[in-house]
This record gives C-alpha cells, structure tokens and sequence, in this order.
C-alpha cells in the first residue's frame, strides 16, 4: 500500500485520486471532523483511513508499505502556536523518516517555498547545509519547514540511517480542486472566484514596496496536477533522492492570475486594490521563482502547466460545477 498523511487535504487528496485511478491501494492519515474534506475523498476507492494520533501504532504493526508520502502538517502562514508547529512539522517528520529508514521504506516528504523568506537569497534548492543555513523565513511555518529539511541534511552529512528512497518537495504557490476547506490559506484561485461570483469586484493587496506597482507582486503558480505528476514521478524512480523544487519554473502576477479568472469566466477584469493586512506587513512574499534545474537534471520532464490553461480547467471543470466541485 501507499500511506498520504494529511491524505483528505488539499494536495494529498489529489495525490490519493491519482493513486487510486492507477489501481494502488492507497491508507489516508487525516482527520476529517466537522467540514468537507470528507468530499475531496469520496470519488476514490481507498483502503482505509488512519487518525494521526493512531498512526504510530499502526506503523508498529510493520504494514508492507510502498511509499510513505507525508504531505501532513500545520500550514497555515498565520499560524502563532509553536509547540503545536513543532510537534506537527519537526517532530513528526521526523519520526516517520526513522521509521522508513528501519523498515526500508520510500519517503517523501512535503516542504515549503517559505522557507525561502523574502526571496533574498535566491530559490534555488541547495540542500547542502550551508546553503539551508542562510534561509531566512518570514514566519512560524516557513521556519518548521527549514528546521527540518536542515535535519535532514544534518542527519546525512552525519551518515545517520536514512530511508533507501527519500525526496523533500518544496512547493510554490499551488492552486486547483479540493481546497475549499483551507478557508484563509486556500488559493487565490478560489478567493478571487467567489469575490466574483457574488458580483464584487476582485479585490488584491496594493504594494507597500517602492518600485513594486499594486498587482504586481509575483509569485510561483502550479496547478496541483503539476505537483501529483511530480510526486508520483519521484515514487518511481529511487535514483532521484534529494530536495527539489516543486513549482511552474515562472513568475507571474497576480493581476495575470486574476485576469486568468475573468477570462475563464468570460467576463470583463473589475480588479480592485485594498490595504495590506497588518499581520502580513514584512511576512509577504512579493516574488517567488522556482529553480526547476535538479528535477528536471534528475529526469522530471512534465511540462509545467500555464496558470492560463490552468485556471481555465479549474474554473471551468471544477469550480463552476456548483453540485459537486470536488475532484
């Protein structure tokens, strides 16, 4: 079997579609409580589901495992409580790496582009523990995120044991189906749309950069397509251990991935510009870059998808299907 913690949220339920369309038996570790994330999992054959306080003890029973993905952990970029961030992105991680090292199990693990801070120090994905030592994220999440992939390379560098298959994936800005329950932190995709749909304007921060015109901060989008296709490219070739870059390899506005909605929706752009919050005042990326160099050099070769292609099949196939628009 395959286990995706965090297997009924936004990029581990499409991973599980995709897993389960190609015949794998697929255990999710999630917790479903009271919202929909019931939904991005209920087109799907899967073998079971697994609370995260249960997982150790499952994992003690030694199940024959293929890969371990763990996409699982406390994402949202507001996020202030650090023993919960610690014990969720450090601490677990970790834990899971030890046990697919002893048991010879495949492990690939979720990091972040926030780990890369204000971009300052490029975005290339040098693991080597210089280069993680001179990251500087903006917050509580980006900095879990760091700490561990630093772990990592500190555990290797030491030749601790390691899981004979191992990739950590630093995603950029990813958008597409089966986000509706992130709230907050869910695409500017979906925020945009439904400002839309309720006939209001579409709403973006203004700038408070000099130099930098309101709209045009930058970012990193990957469809999330981009990043299954990555994930399970990765499962299938051993050779490519080591930490990459998960995103589209270009920058674009947000006033091109808003006009991207509009046209999908085949209306006339209304975009409007407000105020920066103040607790994203000095936590806000305003350009984010994917070098794609290691993957590709590794053998990845799915053409990144373009945010024009992309929001029009997510608008389109996805969002505008008001009865079932999940994947």
């Amino acid at each position: 079997m395959h286990i995706v913690t965090g297997g009924a949220g936004f990029i581990g339920s499409n991973l599980v579609a995709a897993l389960c369309a190609d015949g794998q038996e697929v255990v999710v570790v999630d917790r479903l409580r009271q919202g929909l994330k019931w939904r991005n999992l209920a087109k799907h054959a899967i073998a079971g589901i697994v609370d995260p306080d249960d997982l150790p003890a499952f994992l003690a029973r030694k199940p024959r495992v293929a890969t371990l993905f763990h996409l699982g952990a406390i994402s949202a970029t507001t996020e202030t409580d650090g023993d919960l961030v610690a014990r969720t992105n450090i601490a677990l991680p970790q834990m899971l790496w030890d046990w697919c090292a002893a048991v010879d199990v495949p492990f690939i693990y979720a990091s972040s582009a926030a780990t890369y801070g204000d971009g300052s120090q490029g975005f290339d994905d040098d693991a080597s523990p210089a280069a993680l030592a001179r990251l500087r994220p903006l917050n509580l999440y980006g900095w879990s995120k760091l700490a561990f992939d630093r772990r990592v390379a500190q555990m290797l560098a030491a030749g601790r044991p390691r899981p004979r298959h191992w990739a950590g994936l630093r995603f950029f800005n990813v958008y597409g189906p089966n986000e509706h329950h992130k709230g907050r932190m869910a695409s500017v995709v979906l925020h945009k749309f439904n400002q839309i749909m309720r006939g209001e304007a579409a709403t973006l921060f203004a700038s408070d950069r000099e130099g930098i015109a309101d709209g045009a901060q930058s970012r990193d989008f990957v469809h999330v397509d981009d990043c299954v296709a990555a994930m399970t490219w990765l499962a299938r070739n051993p050779q490519a251990s080591g930490l990459y870059n998960i995103g589209s390899g270009t920058a674009r506005t947000f006033l091109d991935l808003t006009t991207a909605i509009y046209a999908a929706l085949g209306r006339n752009a209304d975009i409007r510009f407000i105020p920066m919050p103040e607790d994203l005042r000095g936590k806000y990326q305003y350009f984010t870059e994917a070098r794609m160099d290691r993957l590709r050099a590794a053998g990845f070769d799915h053409p990144p998808t373009s945010i024009e292609d992309g929001v029009r099949s997510y608008v389109r196939d996805v969002l505008l299907n008001a009865e079932d628009p999940f994947a």
